[in-house]
């Protein structure tokens, strides 16, 4: 069974750091076979597709709200994914969701999904 288990979030002011953690199991996370993409949803709101990073990571894909504040990276020996979030808005503020792409490519459909990790931004 696949696990995506997220932790890392919290209160932060704007202008302040993060680094979300998603631990990977059930599935060949360092086999370079898929691609791991977060997705956050603010309250009130929609799903969001924030960056993805290719089966092997040298992908690595932004959405424009976030792209040169936020760094995606994994650790395949670790079976973990990570989300660097620097320079935070209060509109970065949502649940960031880790999920699974069903191949090595950044589009390949999501199949799988962690329970989320809640990022605040206030002062």
């Amino acid at each position: 069974e696949v696990q995506l288990v997220e932790s890392g979030g919290g209160l932060v002011q704007p202008g302040g750091s993060l680094t979300l953690s998603c631990a990977a199991s059930g599935f060949t996370f360092s086999s370079y076979t898929y691609a791991m993409t977060w997705v956050r949803q603010a309250p009130g709101k929609g799903l969001e597709w924030v960056s993805a990073i290719s089966n092997g990571g040298g992908g690595r894909y932004y959405a424009d709200s976030v792209k040169g504040r936020f760094t995606i990276s994994r650790d395949n020996a670790k079976n973990t994914l990570y989300l660097e979030l620097k320079r935070l808005k209060t509109e970065d503020t949502a649940m960031y969701y880790c999920t699974k792409n069903a191949g090595p490519w950044s589009g390949d459909a999501l199949d799988a999904w962690g329970q989320g990790t809640l990022v605040t931004v206030s002062s």
